[in-house]
């Protein structure tokens, strides 16, 4: 009988929570901006301001730091990076991302742009973990 493979919990948990913070943006910007045309949603962006307007930024860039990140955590499973890493790895993503939104919202550009690079870098760190040794 085969026993089934070891899993990083933790990190596949971090991939539903990433995938789901693009939506958690778009209802801040639903709530916040002018009543929405249902019978043209994509046009309903175009005139936000304030906060529905970084509410719907971080909604997109959370759409698209997503594939890398879901991406990277298979690599890391996959290339027999330690469970321990790959679940660590993938808490820190979600908390940068969730701070990044907060700097989004609160309008912090210059706190955003150093938020989205550690993103970044924990992202290629995760993706290039096989590699690492230990």
């Amino acid at each position: 009988m085969m026993t089934p493979p070891t899993l990083p919990i933790t990190a596949l948990w971090c991939v539903l929570i990433a995938a789901l913070l693009p939506y958690v943006c778009h209802g801040i910007a639903i709530v916040a901006g002018p009543k929405r045309d249902n019978h043209n949603p994509r046009q309903w962006n175009v005139g936000l301001t304030g906060l529905a307007r970084r509410a719907d930024g971080a909604q997109r860039n959370h759409f698209e730091a997503f594939p890398f990140f879901a991406i990277a955590v298979l690599v890391a499973m996959f290339g027999g990076s330690p469970l321990s890493r790959i679940d660590a790895l993938a808490l820190a993503f979600v908390v940068v991302r969730v701070l990044y939104s907060v700097c989004y919202l609160a309008d912090w550009a210059w706190a955003r742009s150093l938020v989205w690079a550690a993103g970044f870098v924990i992202t290629i760190v995760l993706f290039v973990s096989p590699l690492l040794r230990g």
